[in-house]
């Protein structure tokens, strides 16, 4: 029935890409899809930092209730990233201390929530990535309803099953299955061209001619104090 129903993940990104993604800035990874795909500031990381890479296992939740995150937890495994739509809901928090545990020892990648958390000291120590909303005392609800493996969309992101999901210190960001090789492809080379242009930064070489071209370009006038 729509609204209650685990579906099998039909595509799921490969462990290869995965790996290859893995050192890659969200930053640059963002900027080469020209800056429109992206979670917000909103989702903030809550562990001790590690970065973020996997597949997506999509859950779409109702507000404040975790039985269908329960679930996707029991049937994902290394790799795989559970990426929740809770709706922005601050009221209840979705997973904590023992959830997290759990996915631990299946070898799960991490968490995304569009919802909050409790258990932060504990999962600040922890190099399980969670990212999520916000944070809140109040404990989840275990009614359902609920959707596993279905297209959802997150504070501005679209994330469909077996998306390629990543984080770090700035957030995170979904990259569509479809278009995995030539994201990685551009994020590479624009890391490439990063770590050039810093070399030229410290080195003091760094033409920076092109600042007066746009100011000139785009009509600036420079008058006498």
């Amino acid at each position: 029935m729509i609204g209650f129903r685990v579906h099998a993940r039909a595509t799921s990104a490969s462990p290869e890409m995965i790996t290859a993604f893995r050192d890659l800035p969200v930053a640059n990874v963002s900027d080469v899809m020209h800056r429109m795909t992206a979670a917000g500031s909103r989702l903030r990381p809550f562990h001790d930092g590690s970065p973020l890479a996997g597949a997506a296992v999509t859950v779409r939740t109702r507000p404040g209730d975790n039985l269908m995150i329960h679930k996707a937890i029991d049937i994902s495994g290394p790799n795989d990233v559970i990426v929740v739509d809770g709706g922005g809901d601050m009221t209840n928090a979705l997973i904590g201390e023992l959830m997290v545990a759990h996915a631990t020892q299946r070898g799960i990648a991490g968490f995304v929530l569009h919802g909050a958390i409790r258990d932060v000291d504990c999962i600040g120590r922890q190099s399980m990535p969670v990212f999520a909303a916000g944070v809140t005392h109040r404990g989840p609800y275990k009614d359902g309803p609920g959707e596993i493996n279905v297209p959802i969309a997150i504070a501005g992101m679209t994330i469909d099953p077996g998306d390629l999901v990543i984080g770090d210190a700035d957030g995170v960001v979904a990259v569509p299955h479809s278009g995995l090789d030539d994201v990685l492809e551009a994020a590479k080379r624009k890391s490439d061209a990063e770590r050039k242009q810093m070399e030229k930064t410290l080195n003091g070489t760094l033409d920076r001619s092109w600042v007066d071209r746009v100011l000139e370009e785009r009509g600036c006038a420079f008058e006498d104090a």
